[in-house]
């Protein structure tokens, strides 16, 4: 005898616009998305095939489970003990960074330990969906990269996690880093990174060369952190366009952080913003305290894909992160200037659709078809959800419930 289909009809669902939804679920997927309706009608449904239950949402705002674009699973100190910051001795230095780093890695916790604990920090908050940099280079070879794919594939029931091979000591002035990038994308990695090419490897074509090449040669996408500010970091992104636009890649390329478009005349931005539109470049940021960071409105405007992500969470380069996607939307409003509904919704949508879009996710979203990966929230609307950011809430894997109020129910 076959096995029952599992379905699940969630009643009473809020939907971003008001409509008031019954949202069908079966096996994983939605099935079908009605209007609610006060009288359940099962005459439709055979139960003999079908393992039915029925959820009654009372009315609360369901929205897609949020994307976490930029983390680091691999050098989070959260939930190990406390690491009081070192400040840079003058002004912010990714060199001086990178050694206050290794000097704290060498005394943490087990890695696989603390990536875990950062996981379920960011599932528990609603996040099924994530991009993370892993440290790969001539300091560390590959034992990052093999620790967090054997946290991957535990995990991979609960979240997606996409791996960037990244290059925290360079490419070019760390020996033997393009050989260990090649293996990372042999070994599961999604994406080939880079660090600033002009700044720490010294070398934009030298650099670029290798991590565009690896990346034609295997097919992967690409996603660069890029921290230089004003013209330097401007002629950065124009090198990066370039390569993606010769080589086809359109919509398979991202820039983390590019401070530099935040720092620029709007001209300059302009222009900026209608060439990255056209060659397909997302832009990553997380809205940074101390930092000019691209201008989400103006980028979006142009038509340039804008997502966002925690990036660190209390590790060497601050002590911040909650690794709460809604609470960096309402972050991002915050600093953007943000006041009006549609802001704040362009703010959320910085943290679900058009993060999907930068992942490449496919079947993301409250759709038919689409894998049943959504977020319960105690408020009236989106705009609401933004800037009161409600600790209240349900995430639901495939249908099923996995965390609720901040903490992991399964695993």
């Amino acid at each position: 005898m076959a096995p029952l289909k599992e379905q699940t009809i969630f009643r009473n669902a809020k939907l971003a616009d008001g409509s008031l939804v019954d949202l069908t679920v079966t096996e994983g997927r939605f099935g079908a998305i009605v209007p609610a309706q006060k009288m359940a009608d099962l005459a439709g449904i055979d139960l003999g095939i079908v393992d039915l239950a029925i959820v009654d949402l009372g009315g609360q705002l369901v929205v897609p489970a949020f994307v976490e674009g930029h983390i680091h699973l691999d050098t989070s100190f959260y939930g190990d003990a406390w690491r009081p910051h070192i400040p840079c001795t003058n002004g912010f230095d990714v060199r001086e960074r990178v050694a206050f780093q290794t000097r704290n890695l060498a005394a943490a916790a087990p890695m696989a330990e603390r990536a875990k604990n950062q996981l379920e920090l960011c599932i528990g908050h609603g996040s099924l969906a994530m991009r993370s940099h892993v440290m790969v280079d001539g300091s560390v070879g590959l034992t990052h990269l093999e620790t967090i794919l054997t946290v991957r594939e535990q995990y991979r029931d609960l979240i997606d996690i996409q791996l960037v091979a990244f290059p925290q000591s360079g490419i070019l002035a760390s020996p033997g880093t393009p050989e260990l990038l090649e293996e990372a994308l042999k070994l599961g990695c999604d994406l080939i990174g880079g660090l600033d090419p002009a700044s720490f490897d010294r070398d934009v074509k030298g650099h670029l060369d290798v991590v565009f090449g690896l990346a034609q040669r295997h097919g992967a996408g690409v996603d660069i952190h890029l921290h230089d500010g004003g013209t330097s970091g401007l002629f950065q992104v124009e090198e990066i366009a370039a390569r993606t636009r010769a080589l086809g890649m359109q919509g398979n390329v991202a820039v983390s952080h590019a401070y530099g478009l935040g720092d620029i005349p709007t001209d300059a931005l302009l222009k900026a913003g209608e060439m990255l539109a056209a060659c397909g470049i997302a832009i990553m940021t997380n809205a940074p305290g101390n930092h000019a960071f691209p201008p989400v409105a103006a980028l979006r405007e142009a038509g340039v894909t804008v997502f966002s992500g925690s990036d660190n969470i209390r590790d060497s380069w601050w002590p911040y992160g909650d690794g709460d996607m809604l609470s960096r939307a309402n972050m991002i409003g915050y600093r953007s200037g943000f006041y009006e509904d549609h802001e704040l919704a362009a703010a959320f949508d910085m943290v679900t659709h058009a993060g999907a879009k930068a992942l490449g996710l496919a079947g993301y979203g409250l759709a038919v078809g689409a894998s049943a990966d959504f977020v319960t929230l105690s408020a009236e609307h989106v705009p609401e959800a933004v800037v009161a950011v409600p600790k209240a809430r349900t995430v639901y894997r495939r249908g099923r419930a996995v965390a609720k109020d901040g903490k992991m129910l399964t695993h």
